[in-house]
């Protein structure tokens, strides 16, 4: 009995660990699709350094809130009238887009 409530127990961990990881990368892939999306509106010719940029401020709080931030004082300083709003919306169809290449890769 105790070791089957063991291999339960590390099973569960596995998997969490699993979803994790995956989390983690359809997160950072997400922030590059958005990055390279925001460089092209901002005509960046730099957009793979910009989605870099982009990926590497969400290391600075939890959550996605710095990432529309910074993508959104970019578009107002280019004079672009997106909204935060119209972030989040690119940011949910960026990462449904990355979680299903990472499932199928």
């Amino acid at each position: 009995m105790m070791t089957t409530m063991q291999d339960r127990e590390k099973a569960f961990e596995a998997k969490f660990a699993r979803d994790q990881e995956l989390r983690f990368r359809a997160e950072a892939r997400r922030n590059k699709m958005l990055g390279l999306w925001a460089a092209g509106l901002l005509n960046r010719p730099d957009a793979e350094a910009y989605a870099k940029e982009v990926i590497a401020v969400d290391f600075e709080e939890v959550g996605h809130e710095d990432v529309v931030r910074k993508i959104k004082a970019d578009f107002d300083a280019a004079g672009l009238t997106l909204t935060e709003d119209d972030i989040r919306v690119r940011m949910l169809e960026f990462l449904a887009e990355a979680v299903e290449q990472i499932e199928n890769s």
